[in-house]
């Protein structure tokens, strides 16, 4: 009777062992660092703190957030392009990671080489706003207006070569018009600016505008989405009003360093899956106008190429040179 209790005692200790989550182990036991590429606060910040405390859950390590901003990106990117590929250093940057490296063509690393791609996290649509005061109360009328003048119609944004410069850009390109460039630095003078009347046109991002849009602070023209923010349900997307196949989003990538290993990839694959099937996560996300990313790494891996092949060609084509 003694051996086969052994036996069974033995059975049930090797499926303990065997039950361990593998995560436990995960990078050497060392907590995850998630390097963000801009300050504390923003999109790309909120996003990384959304996700990580789901993340430490599924893993079985810490998981902290540490801020590194500057050079549109390149600081967080350096960093994490030169760390040990054990995954206990991810960087999750913002959509300008498609278009740093035309804006800046002698970086320290090629971000198409230096990374792993592991999850785009969301996509987040703009919406084109407009002073309320604004003559034009359509797209199509606005074209027309701006083709009637070409270079006085204007727009904001938050500086040369950010999401709203080039947002305008693709759309000046796809419109066959020639819009006024009105760089900021940052989008909340830019978004002051446009609510008091100096500048009339702005390619807000829908979580930061959409307080002012109700409030009738800004009167919203067209979202930059394939279909229709459940945030903003009423307003039509580009294609709706004439601009076929015009559709940009701000993004967020998590990457990891080249050359992790396979099982490590598979491992922090699935606890972003973990973080972004969570509910409370899901209505964050929703609540701030995005949807979650459909598809895996391979998918996000051919979503961030085609990122940067059109970014390249938009700036390129327009002669956006960064500041």
């Amino acid at each position: 009777m003694l051996r086969p209790f052994l036996a069974g005692v033995c059975a049930i200790c090797i499926a303990l062992v065997s039950a361990t989550p593998a995560q436990a182990e995960f990078a050497g036991g060392k907590p995850v660092t998630i390097v963000v590429s801009y300050p504390a606060g923003g999109g790309a910040d909120l996003m990384a703190r959304l996700i990580a405390p789901k993340m430490a859950e599924s893993l079985g390590q810490p998981v902290i957030v540490e801020n590194k901003p500057g050079g549109g990106g390149q600081v967080a990117g350096s960093f994490v392009a030169k760390a040990n590929p054990d995954g206990a250093t991810l960087l999750l940057d913002a959509s300008n990671f498609a278009v740093t490296p035309s804006l800046y063509p002698h970086m320290s690393y090629d971000p198409a080489k230096a990374f792993t791609p592991i999850a785009v996290l969301a996509l987040f649509p703009n919406v084109l706003v407009a002073n309320p005061s604004f003559a034009q109360t359509t797209v199509k009328d606005m074209i027309a207006a701006a083709k009637a003048a070409p270079g006085k119609i204007a727009f904001a944004s938050s500086g040369n070569g950010s999401a709203q410069h080039l947002a305008g850009a693709l759309f000046e390109d796809m419109a066959k018009v020639e819009l006024l460039h009105v760089p900021y630095r940052g989008g909340g003078p830019a978004l002051a600016d446009v609510m008091a009347g100096q500048v009339p046109l702005f390619f807000a991002n829908v979580a930061s505008s959409l307080a002012q849009i109700q409030g009738g602070k800004l009167r919203p023209m067209a979202v930059t989405s394939k279909t229709r923010s459940a945030a903003l349900p009423n307003v039509p997307t580009m294609e709706e009003v004439g601009l076929k196949d015009y559709e940009v989003y701000e993004w967020n990538p998590v990457l990891a360093p080249a050359g992790i290993s396979a099982d490590v990839r598979r491992q922090l694959v699935a606890a972003v899956n973990h973080a972004m099937a969570a509910k409370d996560v899901q209505e964050r996300v929703r609540a701030l106008g995005g949807e979650p990313f459909a598809g895996g790494p391979e998918a996000a891996a051919k979503f961030l190429q085609a990122q940067a092949v059109l970014w390249k060609r938009v700036v390129t084509e327009r002669g956006i040179k960064a500041e």
